[in-house]
């Protein structure tokens, strides 16, 4: 009698290390070595898509050969797609079934069948487990929860990671565009931070800080970053009709550019290449002065600490602009003053 795998048992284990202060890669490798192990299958692979170029990236794998790794990669939305409709997408026969590629290759390898269930995280899948067998076979419906477990428990370990990483870079960050913003009375120097650097560090397409003008009741440009003329030459920008919860405070996402009426001039963003933004309001003391404007060419998550991170990074911001001002308010008076005493020397 052929003995049954025991499925909770491993799956104890791996839940069991995520306690432990095992790394994520170290994780990640106990998920795919069990996958394999308790499935009795040739090789696993956990793939993580990148958005920007659309493909599947291996993160941790076992039993797969350098040669399959680097062929050409796969289309991640297209696969995502297809496993998301089933909840996981079962390939008999990797070396002829049309809905997967590179069917020499899988032969090649020694590939006969492939199991593919999503790594999720937060409802978006981000990735996908694949296990491979040697020999054609089927699998039931606990060999396809058990694999999709443990596809969760990858989703994890990817998201502690991610936030332990965030928590990192985030104050690595602030610290240095604070001390840069803080230690400039350059109102052009602090506005390229605000722009250009704190575009970078995001990964955004572009930036710009439009100011309120209280006489015309626009916005008014002041600084940009990584934008087309065009796009900056569209026409004027009105207060009220440009988003104008970011004018009473609030920070606001845009998640969806093309289908979001609050944004004014919506085509010529999509012409732009931009897909989501973010405005978050400048305040001066409690009165909000202008807006920063972050765009993106993807359709993006925008995580809590990252918009707390603006919306900290605005206020040193508006902190350093009105510290400039002063100074340079300063400069003129002292000039003022000079020449008027100078004017009058014959007193001394």
């Amino acid at each position: 009698m052929t003995e049954q795998p025991d499925y909770f048992r491993t799956f104890c284990k791996v839940s069991k290390a995520f306690g432990t202060v095992l790394s994520t890669e170290k994780l990640l490798d106990l998920v795919v070595v069990s996958a394999i192990e308790s499935m009795d299958a040739k090789a696993a692979c956990l793939f993580l898509a990148d958005e920007e170029k659309d493909i599947f990236v291996p993160v941790a794998q076992k039993g797969l050969s350098d040669n399959y790794l680097h062929a050409k990669p796969l289309q991640a939305k297209q696969l995502v797609s297809a496993i998301l409709k089933g909840g996981y997408l079962h390939i008999k026969d990797a070396t002829s079934d049309p809905r997967v590629e590179h069917h020499d290759v899988k032969k090649a390898e020694g590939i006969a069948s492939i199991l593919d269930v999503p790594v999720m995280l937060q409802d978006k899948a981000i990735g996908v487990l694949a296990l491979y067998t040697s020999t054609a076979r089927d699998f039931s419906d606990d060999e396809i929860d058990f694999l999709s477990a443990l596809a969760e428990q990858g989703g994890m370990a990817i998201e502690r990671a991610r936030l332990l990483d965030r928590i990192q870079s985030n104050s690595a960050l602030f610290l240095q565009l604070a001390s840069n913003i803080n230690s400039s009375l350059d109102i052009k120097h602090i506005l390229h931070i605000l722009t250009a650097e704190i575009s970078e560090a995001f990964g955004m397409k572009g930036a710009l800080i439009r100011l309120v003008n209280e006489k015309t009741g626009t916005l008014d440009l002041v600084a940009t970053w990584g934008l087309s003329d065009d796009f900056l030459n569209k026409g004027p920008v009105s207060a009220e009709k440009s988003i104008s919860e970011a004018l009473q405070g609030k920070t606001v996402i845009i998640q969806d550019v093309a289908g979001d009426q609050r944004i004014q001039y919506r085509q010529a963003h999509v012409d732009e290449g931009i897909a989501s933004l973010l405005s978050v309001p400048i305040k001066s003391r409690q009165e909000v002065i202008g807006v920063m404007r972050l765009f993106s060419a993807l359709k993006r998550r925008y995580p809590e600490d990252m918009v707390m991170l603006l919306e900290a990074l605005a206020h040193a911001g508006a902190l350093a602009i009105q510290n400039a001002s002063m100074y340079l308010k300063l400069q003129h008076d002292k000039e003022s003053l000079e020449k008027d005493i100078w004017s009058h020397r014959s007193w001394f």
